[in-house]
C-alpha cells in the first residue's frame, strides 16, 4: 500500500525526491502519512481534493485485499528538511 500511494504521488509531483510516505501500523489498521513539498501540494490535491480523494479510494481497495482500514495523510515537508 505504500508503494502504491508513493508511486501516485512521484507521478503527480514536480519534485519527486521529496515524496515521502511513512507507515503507522496498527492492528487492524493503517495510516499513511504522504509527505511532499509545500509547492506540490496543490498538484497532489487536486481541484476540491478530487486527486486527494481518489488516492485515498485507491488505497481503501488496496487495504480491504488485506482486510484492513486504511488512512491516508498529505502533509507538506518542512522547509529545511530534505
Amino acid at each position: 500500500m505504500k508503494e502504491l500511494i508513493e508511486y501516485i504521488a512521484r507521478s503527480l509531483v514536480d519534485n519527486p525526491d521529496q515524496v515521502h510516505v511513512s507507515q503507522i501500523q496498527g492492528a487492524q489498521s493503517v495510516i499513511l502519512e504522504l509527505t511532499v513539498a509545500p509547492d506540490d501540494m496543490g498538484k497532489v490535491i487536486g481541484k476540491q481534493g478530487r486527486i486527494a480523494n481518489a488516492m485515498r479510494t485507491l488505497l481503501k481497495v488496496a487495504a480491504a485485499k488485506y482486510g484492513r482500514h486504511a488512512v491516508l495523510e498529505i502533509i507538506p515537508a518542512q522547509e529545511g528538511k530534505d
